[in-house]
């Protein structure tokens, strides 16, 4: 190849792969948004394993062994992120007792529960393989009434809702939680898709529910918000350092709502779960 059509080339090879180069604007980072000392947290979401005086539930019986044998396979790829707080969906005012319990469990893992749930299935075993030494509850207390649609009798919207829970059951079609292994349940629980879904059908879908110049569905949904935001709130009260690391556990729905709390959060670095969760 001749110097001439060399230069040729590559003046005409050039531009196309400056402009394959060119970053939209809007995908650009322009902003820093975390602190230098950003606290690395792993943010976990689970069913629940044990009672829940949740709407729904996930059928799993937490006293089978190779369920719990399943939950140990799954405790350990977690405690890989080596976190050194562990935080749980527990009201904080039990964290004396809880802490108490956890150092307990450590020092003997053959501890047996009456009626062990996820926190102490998976949370306190993610915690004793790390080597934690702290554990906290973040939970708030507040109910709100998801089952207003029933109480309204002409509202604004009449397709919404139930268009939506079509696609819900659609989608559970082709993604059944029941009768599947349970690291493909887990996975599917910690799905981002599905953690959206969780905040639509617990929250964001009451907003589709009212009667002309109200907003009885938001009214109702926004508690929900206020219980979310309030757990982040005891979150941001729990002392931290820039060499700790948190694990989070807590049902999909407050996983969701975390989720979002957490990206925008200067002072957390959120992990992706699928690092751990191969």
């Amino acid at each position: 190849m001749t110097r001439s059509l060399f230069v040729a080339l590559l003046l005409g090879i050039g531009p196309v792969l400056c402009f394959a180069q060119t970053v939209p604007y809007n995908e650009k980072k322009i902003y820093k948004d975390k602190f230098d000392n950003a606290v690395p947290v792993l943010n976990v979401a689970t069913f629940h394993m044990g009672f829940t005086s949740d709407a729904s539930s996930t059928n799993f019986d937490e006293h089978d062994r190779k369920n719990q044998e399943e939950i140990k396979k799954v405790a350990k790829l977690l405690a890989a992120f080596k976190p050194t707080i562990i935080v749980i969906e527990d009201l904080p005012a039990n964290d004396s007792a809880r802490l108490a319990d956890f150092l307990d469990y450590c020092n003997n893992p053959a501890k047996k529960y009456k009626d062990p749930d996820e926190r102490e299935l998976l949370a306190y075993e993610v915690g004793r393989l790390s080597h934690a030494k702290k554990i906290y509850g973040v939970d708030f207390r507040e109910g709100y009434d998801y089952n207003i649609g029933g109480k309204i009798s002409n509202p604004a919207d009449k397709t919404t809702v139930s268009q939506y829970w079509s696609l819900l059951d659609y989608n559970e079609k082709k993604n059944p939680e029941e009768g599947i292994p349970f690291y493909d349940l887990f996975k599917l629980n910690n799905h981002p898709q599905y953690l959206e879904s969780l905040i639509n059908i617990n929250a964001d879908l009451l907003t589709y529910i009212s009667t002309k110049g109200k907003s009885e569905g938001a009214d109702e949904a926004a508690k929900f918000y206020h219980r979310n935001l309030v757990m982040f709130s005891n979150l941001n009260q729990i002392q931290v350092t820039s060499t700790d690391r948190i694990f989070i556990l807590m049902g999909g729905t407050h996983t969701a709502f975390f989720q979002d709390f957490l990206k925008r959060s200067p002072k957390f670095n959120l992990v992706n779960v699928f690092d751990y969760l191969k």
